[in-house]
């Protein structure tokens, strides 16, 4: 772990959040922060600054996937998660294959090859998961073949995860070298433009995993470095309110569906049962190396609610 930089308390806040309709408020100072000085940084893509933050603390605050997250605090990565979900969906559509291919059931993978971008990746994480919960398929019994290393400098992958010399996930499926593929939303209208999920009915299913857990599955969240949260907590604090803020103006531009849902500022119910369902699915998965206690989790950052 890089050593931390000193912190000046009169410095901008230095923050990495993607261009979202509910985070271009806080750009172009729609919605202001007040009482902190930020310094909104950009990225693109957006996957290289996620490592930048845990391998070297690179920004005082970032947004950051799920599953690098709950890497991240395993290995020890002096950051505090804030309670914002700025990316989210169901992912039984993520699961895809070729459309002249022959069709398969998630059984099949059993003993087969399947594409992901990293292990590490959170629509893999959410993947995986339903693919145990509702098909008894554990993460061991599928050879995952990935395009890129995981965001946490100290994870190792495990024995069933094999690197790919391809560069993109979609021309492993192409080319014949995994049966399925992970692809994440982006993705999936983008380099995935054509392929098909596996489930033929994979919408309603996403549906019913939402119904059936009470929450969605949260892909982007909010961190902060600890030493800026404790020694700047009221811009921090600041940062956090003028986001919520901007959630909250924006919500006429989000859609009902469980993407336009999934984006929320503040400690819920949804947000606990969202967090326990990825760290078990995690800990399943071998991401972590142990269980997760939400609760510690939140207390971190409780006060921002108050």
């Amino acid at each position: 772990m890089s050593t931390m930089r000193e912190t000046y308390p009169t410095a901008p806040l230095s923050v990495l959040l993607g261009n979202y309709p509910h985070t271009r408020p806080l750009k172009d100072k729609t919605v202001p922060v007040t009482g902190a000085a930020c310094a909104f940084l950009e990225s693109s893509p957006l996957p290289p600054a996620f490592a930048r933050m845990v391998r070297e603390l690179a920004y005082d605050i970032c947004e950051i996937p799920t599953a690098t997250y709950l890497q991240a605090r395993d290995a020890g990565v002096p950051v505090t998660l804030l309670p914002v979900v700025l990316v989210g969906s169901t992912h039984h559509r993520s699961l895809t294959r070729l459309p002249d291919g022959p069709e398969l059931s998630p059984r099949d993978l059993i003993g087969r090859r399947v594409g992901v971008r990293s292990y590490g990746q959170t629509t893999g994480l959410w993947v995986r998961g339903w693919l145990r919960e509702e098909y008894g398929i554990k993460s061991s019994d599928v050879t995952w073949v990935t395009t890129e290393d995981v965001h946490v400098a100290q994870y190792a992958n495990p024995s069933y995860v094999e690197r790919s010399r391809e560069e993109r996930v979609a021309d492993l499926l192409r080319s014949h070298d995994v049966q399925a593929a992970v692809l994440g939303p982006k993705a999936i209208g983008g380099q995935g433009a054509g392929l098909v999920p596996l489930l033929p009915d994979a919408e309603n299913a996403g549906l019913a995993w939402t119904e059936r857990h009470g929450t969605i599955p949260a892909n982007h969240l909010l961190v902060v470095r600890d030493d800026i949260l404790r020694t700047r907590p009221d811009a921090v604090l600041a940062l956090y309110r003028a986001l919520k803020r901007a959630i909250a103006d924006t919500a006429g531009e989000r859609d009902d569906s469980p993407a336009g849902r999934a984006v929320a500022a503040g400690w819920s119910d949804s947000l606990k049962t969202c967090l326990e369902i990825g760290a078990r699915y995690a800990l399943e998965q071998s991401l972590i190396s142990s269980p997760v206690n939400v609760a510690e989790i939140e207390k971190k950052s409780a006060f921002l609610d108050k």
